[in-house]
């Protein structure tokens, strides 16, 4: 009896590991609220077969003051809270058992400036990041961690002992469940996320890769082919493909995005889809987000 009993609990294990493995090859993710369009996540169509992953944009380390300067670490909320605040949060998430809602840090811009990664010092700036950081998450009742930064004042050791250290902080602290990156083709770029990758890529989940940072044009082959380079660059991740909605490059689902996606699903690399962004998807009634997460299924 004991044997069959022990078998008996092999089995349901087994089962468990693999709908975790399923469950995250089919993950969606879209970016929302950068751009205070008044979208919410109940306007977002959530298909119940797909993780579904809501990465609120953007927490900076800057003042929010009418000229922001940098916080040496210390976040604010730079995303609509008015649409996309604690309250919303815990109801898509009690609606949709599905879905989880993350941060991403960083960004492009705040006002009219670049946000560039400014550290003091490593060990102020992650005790300052971890300390508020953990106060927004828990404020707003959220799963995870994206990064995000695009321009830095940093040299690239510096910027992935700085990540590495608060990513690792937060998961071993059980404040955060997954965290991710979102590199795009840009030298710089690049340079600093190698770098984080080579030291912690362990404790990041997925790559979110900017491939709508391409130029314009990008064809199904062009795109093969630069998805295979990251898979080489960041070994061993769960690399995501990408479109965006709005006036960026890449390789667009009017142009043959999708039949890419399918193309990787017969190869078994389609990780997951997500899209830039929520805001910009809004005037045409996410039509692509509904296609994506239907793709998505076939892909578990």
């Amino acid at each position: 009896m004991m044997r069959h009993w022990k078998l008996f609990l092999a089995l349901v294990l087994f089962q468990a590991y693999a709908t975790q493995i399923f469950t995250q090859a089919a993950v969606f993710r879209e970016y929302i609220g950068a751009n205070f369009e008044n979208v919410r996540f109940s306007d977002v169509p959530i298909n119940p077969n797909v993780e579904v992953h809501f990465i609120l944009s953007f927490a900076i380390d800057y003042t929010t003051g009418s000229s922001p300067n940098p916080t040496n670490g210390k976040f604010n909320v730079f995303w609509d809270a008015d649409n996309l605040g604690p309250s919303q949060v815990l109801s898509i998430k009690r609606q949709h058992k599905n879905v989880k809602v993350a941060l991403s840090i960083g960004g492009d811009t705040v006002g009219s400036k670049h946000v560039n990664f400014t550290a003091f010092s490593v060990d102020s700036w992650v005790s300052n990041a971890v300390t508020s950081l953990t106060r927004v998450i828990k404020q707003y009742n959220l799963d995870g961690i994206d990064i995000d930064y695009e321009h830095f004042n940093v040299a690239p050791d510096i910027f992935s002992q700085c990540i590495g250290r608060v990513v690792t902080t937060l998961k071993k602290n059980r404040v955060i469940s997954f965290a991710s990156i979102a590199p795009f083709d840009d030298g710089d770029v690049q340079r600093h996320y190698m770098a984080l990758w080579k030291s912690y890529g362990r404790v990041f989940d997925y790559v979110n890769f900017q491939f709508y940072a391409y130029d314009k044009g990008t064809t199904i082959a062009q795109f093969l082919r630069y998805f295979d380079t990251q898979v080489a660059n960041y070994n061993g991740g769960k690399v995501l493909v990408s479109f965006s909605t709005d006036s960026s490059g890449g390789l667009k689902p009017d142009n043959g995005f999708f039949t890419a996606c399918e193309k990787l699903r017969s190869q078994r690399k389609l990780n997951g889809i997500f899209v830039w962004s929520a805001d910009n998807s809004k005037a045409s009634g996410f039509s692509y987000e509904r296609q994506s997460q239907a793709l998505l299924v076939k892909a578990k």
